[in-house]
């Protein structure tokens, strides 16, 4: 029997879940299980538990059919734990590094208490840290050991199932549960404290709350919120005591402050101030005084019961918000406010059912995920008309017939108003405004390796000139969000918080690696003049932040003379830099062949027999060619310290390293001259990698896209399993086979 089970309920908590499991399972006290309860939840909750057990044997997952709450999913946690405590986690939290161990040696020292209480700090999606504000108690009690009667401040702490640890045997002989009612922590932390012979206090931050921007009971408006008066009552009905009503008045009026300033909806703002008012009125006791000026207002507002003194002063503050966003809005130049006019009077117009509004890459032109989308809706949805966002330099890079608009012009804000799809790699230029009606689909453009969006904000050599706020903003217009394997679903849930709804479609893209044939890869090569028999390698680099200019990582001279004879280096620089005048100096000299500027990387990918890379994300949709890829890891140190990384890709662990691993250019021609580059060892890595990361990959991304977003057809395409998913042909597959020696003519 374990010294504590863990109960952690999950619902939509995919980005969050695998995170706080493994600051569960990665404490220094490894006395414990996890018990992860799936929720029924519509997103891969279920699957990263699976995964979680299976890698860990303290990992327990249990499994409802239906979706029942956090409340009955806490319940059915508790019922499947068998350790002496019960500890509390919600799936987005985080447990702090040593929490175990405190508590076990505060358990120990004080007896092994029926309850022991600890603290915890809230933290927002701008890492914005609050104390809980139940500090000074639990470093008053020290060590001694009270009940509820004895030190009454106890029940003013937050009450919350996750802070506090409870011993099993005393949450089963009260039978206490949370069921299936909104607020229900409230009552069930009060009730485990009053019933408790023996409590005790643990003066540290055990647990990081996490403050969601969407997705949870704290965050969606609604009715339910006036539940909170219905706990309340229960309890104040129940504990008799006035020193332990006070405590619990204090707590009250901050839990329905935070509930009344922005979790209800109109509709259910008079009730909750009526209910308030009667409950501030009837429980207030003798001489209590608020402990902070905006509590004490908001108090005055609210005790009334009146909701129109209660609206009014709700209002002033509004008010005041509103005159500082004027200001700000009257900083912006006035070319973008006429931009602004025009687009606000766009936004009457009827939206058009049928127009699909493209862009890639922030504008470039026609490429990525979005292109594969486009094509497939021509084929099937030949209905839907498709307009592409380009940028004034790029639309003579456009392909022939490409219906368009250029950036900031009149159509291209007519079009932004009135379409009803708008699908986009990246971001659209200048403020736009989704509509009711209009469906957003982000396509993200490569499978995260290094830090992304929030994840930013602990990087300043990157993120410093970011705007998070604009960032956000736009992850709340998104309605589907596009991933090909479990591992972004995760990172983008997490990284970019909104309501949008993930697809693991698989990224379209990459559907031409599953159905490209032998003719399509030929005419690849043939475009790029590379000869049979010639070894062609993709060498693509990664743009690097912390340089400002473009600097070839290798000594592609150098490394051309040692491949010798046979290779063929095809360069791809990052498009974020431009024109390299080195770069070109190497093409003009026949030592490479400068790629840069192809239109189509998955051509390319299509003609090379290798790719060679340091940390770019092609590497992800590479590997569903199944062909080699080495790793340049020069630099990986620096890379990752300024930037970050999920995963260590030179690990070396299945899954995580795609093959041979080089750092210069000595190194990386001995690879392929040897073979060791596409040998047993390298190929096997790439089969974890490719199962890893190319799960949804299967050649229909396209297609479920367009039957999901633009026919609204229910459900996903299915899958094709493993089995059925052929790559496309590898250049030496389709060399053109020997022609026979012609017949010999006699002579006359």
């Amino acid at each position: 029997m374990p010294r504590f089970s863990v109960v952690v309920p999950a619902h939509r908590a995919q980005g969050y879940l695998r995170v706080c499991a493994e600051s569960v399972l990665g404490q220094s006290y490894g006395d414990l299980e996890l018990v992860a309860v799936d929720d029924a939840s519509p997103d891969a909750s279920g699957a990263v538990i699976a995964d979680l057990a299976a890698a860990d044997p303290r990992v327990r997952p249990v499994r409802l059919d239906v979706h029942r709450g956090t409340g009955l999913a806490r319940d059915a946690g508790a019922a499947h734990a068998t350790g002496d405590y019960l500890l509390f986690l919600d799936a987005d939290d985080l447990m702090t590094p040593g929490t175990l161990a405190a508590v076990d040696a505060r358990l120990a020292r004080t007896g092994d208490p029926d309850v022991l209480l600890f603290d915890h700090e809230r933290f927002t999606v701008w890492e914005n840290v609050q104390e809980s504000g139940d500090g000074g108690f639990l470093a008053a009690a020290g060590e001694s050991v009270f009940t509820a009667a004895e030190r009454p401040g106890c029940l003013a702490c937050h009450p919350a199932a996750w802070n506090r640890a409870v011993r099993r045997t005393h949450w089963t002989a009260h039978g206490f549960a949370f069921g299936d009612a909104p607020y229900a922590d409230i009552a069930v932390a009060a009730r485990v404290l009053t019933t408790a012979e023996r409590v005790a206090c643990l003066d540290r931050v055990c647990v990081r709350w996490r403050k969601r921007r969407s997705g949870s009971l704290s965050t969606t408006r609604g009715r339910h919120h006036l539940a909170v008066l219905d706990r309340y009552d229960e309890l104040f009905a129940e504990i008799t005591a006035a020193p332990q009503r006070a405590a619990l008045y204090g707590q009250m009026t901050a839990q329905l402050m935070a509930v009344g300033e922005d979790r209800l909806t109109p509709d259910a703002t008079p009730e909750f101030v009526r209910g308030a008012g009667r409950l501030l009125g009837a429980h207030r006791p003798a001489g209590w005084t608020a402990p902070e000026p905006g509590q004490a207002r908001w108090v005055r507002a609210a005790g009334s019961g009146s909701y129109p003194r209660y609206r009014a002063a709700l209002a002033l503050r509004t008010l005041a918000g509103g005159a500082a966003r004027r200001l700000r809005a009257h900083r912006h130049g006035l070319a973008r406010a006429v931009h602004q006019r025009y687009y606000r009077m766009r936004l009457r117009r009827p939206i058009d059912p049928n127009l699909v509004v493209y862009a890639a890459y922030w504008n470039r032109g026609v490429a990525c995920n979005p292109a594969a989308i486009a094509r497939k809706a021509a084929e099937i949805a030949p209905h839907l008309r498709a307009v592409w966002v380009v940028n004034k330099r790029d639309r003579d890079a456009l392909p022939p017939g490409t219906d368009h608009v250029v950036v900031n012009t009149r159509r291209y804000w007519d079009v932004l108003a009135r379409a009803r799809y708008l699908v986009n790699n990246a971001n659209f230029t200048g403020t736009v405004v989704k509509r009711p009606g209009q469906t957003y689909v982000q396509t993200h453009h490569g499978t995260p390796l290094k830090h992304m969006g929030m994840d930013l904000r602990a990087r300043p050599a990157v993120g410093k000139g970011m705007s998070f706020g604009r960032l956000l903003d736009h992850a709340d217009q998104w309605d589907y969000s596009l991933v090909a394997n479990q591992h972004s679903a995760e990172v983008f849930d997490r990284v970019y918080p909104s309501g949008y709804t993930t697809l693991p479609s698989g990224y379209p893209r990459n559907d031409v690696f599953c159905t490209a044939g032998a003719e399509q890869v030929r005419a690849a090569r043939q475009a790029l003049g590379i000869a049979d028999g010639t070894v062609a390698i993709l060498y693509a680099p990664t743009h690097r932040d912390y340089q400002r200019d473009f600097v070839l990582p290798l000594d592609l001279e150098r490394l051309a003379r040692e491949l010798g004879p046979g290779h063929t280096l095809l360069v791809r620089a990052h498009y974020f830099y431009g024109e390299s005048p080195e770069l070109a100096a190497l093409h003009a000299a026949g030592a490479v062949v400068d790629v840069s500027a192809h239109p189509c990387v998955e051509e390319l990918c299509l003609a090379s027999d290798a790719l060679l890379t340091d940390f770019s994300s092609l590497m992800f949709d590479y590997a569903n060619l199944d062909r080699p890829i080495v790793i340049h890891s020069a630099d990986w140190a620096a890379y990752r310290a300024a930037r970050g990384v999920y995963f260590d890709l030179l690990s070396g662990r299945p899954g995580e390293t795609p093959g041979a691993v080089a750092a210069d250019e000595t190194a990386l021609a001995a690879a392929f001259r040897s073979g060791a580059y596409a040998d047993e060892a390298a190929a096997a890595l790439r089969a974890a990698f490719r199962t890893r990361f190319c799960t949804w990959d299967d050649g229909l991304a396209a297609e479920r896209v367009v039957r999901r977003v633009f026919l609204s057809e229910e459900g996903l395409l299915p899958y094709r399993p493993p089995g059925d998913r052929r790559p496309a042909p590898s250049p030496a597959a389709c060399l053109a086979p020997p022609q026979p020696p012609a017949p010999a003519v006699p002579a006359p």
